[in-house]
């Protein structure tokens, strides 16, 4: 295999801890997490030394491969990443991190080798921890409040009964883009997923 395929050894999904968060907007990361553990068969553990909720096993292209839910809150989950790099001996370019973004609409998902924390509190913890913005992301899309719902009750709000089965399969589309990003390096999962989406259905 060639030196220049970035595949991931860590995949990391952002969230908040707690049943207040669960399944809201801001915690996309830690459902598409979820999904790929119950995919690949892989058993979550509660990792003090990672300030996180983790588990190993074997992804899609039956290498070794690790998950971390920090449970740091949202705006900590550098230190939770970092630990869990220096514990394994992992470079950032190895970390897959997978969080909602809200420039994007609900429906797309964007993959990138790099970039910079786009006003996402748990990235700018993360770049600020490894000390590089060089690392693999997938943006899931949660788009912008409606109306004049302020942004943060957006992210804190859990999605509408129209928006869980688009959620439901963006997280499939999601798990799908990774499982190639494993077996044929991030690029050609670039190359595939970042022109896909979920239809969305339009509002009367």
């Amino acid at each position: 295999m060639s030196d220049e395929l970035v595949i991931p050894q860590l995949i990391v999904g952002l969230g908040n801890p707690g049943v207040k968060y669960a399944q809201t907007r801001h915690n996309v990361g830690f459902d598409v997490l979820d999904s790929l553990a119950k995919r690949w068969q892989i058993g979550f553990s509660d990792r003090k030394q990672f300030q996180g909720i983790a588990g190993e096993g074997f992804g899609s292209n039956n290498a070794k491969i690790r998950l971390l839910k920090p449970q740091t809150f949202m705006n900590l989950s550098g230190q939770s990443v970092r630990s869990m790099l220096d514990w394994f001996k992992l470079s950032p370019e190895s970390v897959l991190v997978v969080y909602d973004d809200l420039d994007l609409p609900l429906g797309k998902i964007r993959l990138r080798l790099s970039g910079s924390a786009g006003g996402h509190n748990g990235m700018k913890s993360i770049i600020s921890h490894l000390g590089t913005q060089n690392f693999p992301r997938v943006r899931i899309g949660i788009g912008k409040s409606a109306g004049d719902k302020d942004t943060i009750s957006h992210v804190l709000g859990k999605f509408s009964a129209v928006e869980t089965p688009i959620v439901n399969e963006v997280i499939y589309l999601v798990n799908d883009s990774i499982e190639m990003s494993l077996k044929q390096g991030m690029e050609k999962a670039m190359s595939l997923y970042n022109s896909k989406s979920v239809p969305v259905p339009e509002v009367e």
